[in-house]
């Protein structure tokens, strides 16, 4: 099993930037997907779910300005990210598990990708 975050980069304030998370050895929409964020001395912060049953969840620090999506025929999850702030800058990963759950909570998912770089200039 495997997943694979990818999509960032380097963006202006204000900017948007699209991220995908694709899976092998296991169909994502059967999961629920979750994106965390790490920046540099902080704790890993949930910032977007989908789940199985395609419930979203998004905290209120990216509520109107990020997306969850899935597209199972291509076995991705999506998040689109709008209205990018200097706060948005962190490594972003994408995490599964094999529920209906929202959880925030890291240890509630099994399976990681390997995290990809936002960084957000003002």
């Amino acid at each position: 099993v495997q997943l694979q975050a990818s999509g960032g980069g380097l963006v202006q304030s204000g900017g948007s930037l699209r991220l995908s998370c694709s899976a092998s050895g296991l169909s994502l929409g059967e999961y629920a997907v979750h994106w965390f964020r790490q920046a540099p001395g902080k704790e890993r912060e949930g910032v977007s779910c989908i789940s199985s049953d395609s419930t979203t969840y998004y905290p209120d620090s990216v509520k109107g300005r990020f997306t969850v999506s899935r597209n199972n025929s291509l076995n991705t999850v999506y998040l689109e990210m709008n209205d990018l702030k200097p706060e948005d800058t962190a490594v972003y990963y994408c995490a599964a598990a094999r529920s209906s759950t929202t959880s925030a909570t890291p240890s509630s998912y099994n399976y990681w990708g390997q995290g990809t770089q936002v960084t957000v200039s003002s």
